[in-house]
């Protein structure tokens, strides 16, 4: 796994809180820093890859074949 800077325990959340968590924190980082994020949200599959795609970071990893799911992103495109 690549360098993580943030980890977000959203484990027993449910959407779209996950994601206001996360577009919350990613604001507060630098580009290029990541944030690993652990949820148990179903949702959070197909939530967290389009919230990357429309606010242009990178979803660097993603292990959701069994819970909890992780995610790794990058904030920023580049």
């Amino acid at each position: 796994m690549k360098k993580i800077n943030i980890k977000l325990n959203l484990i027993g959340l449910r959407c779209p809180e996950p994601i206001m968590i996360i577009r919350k924190t990613i604001r507060k980082i630098q580009q290029d820093e990541t944030i690993l994020i652990i949820s148990d949200d179903p949702s959070t599959k197909r939530e967290i890859p389009h919230f990357c795609a429309f606010m242009e970071h990178q979803l660097i990893e993603c292990c959701t074949h069994v819970k909890p799911y992780r995610y790794l992103l990058k904030k920023g495109l580049y």
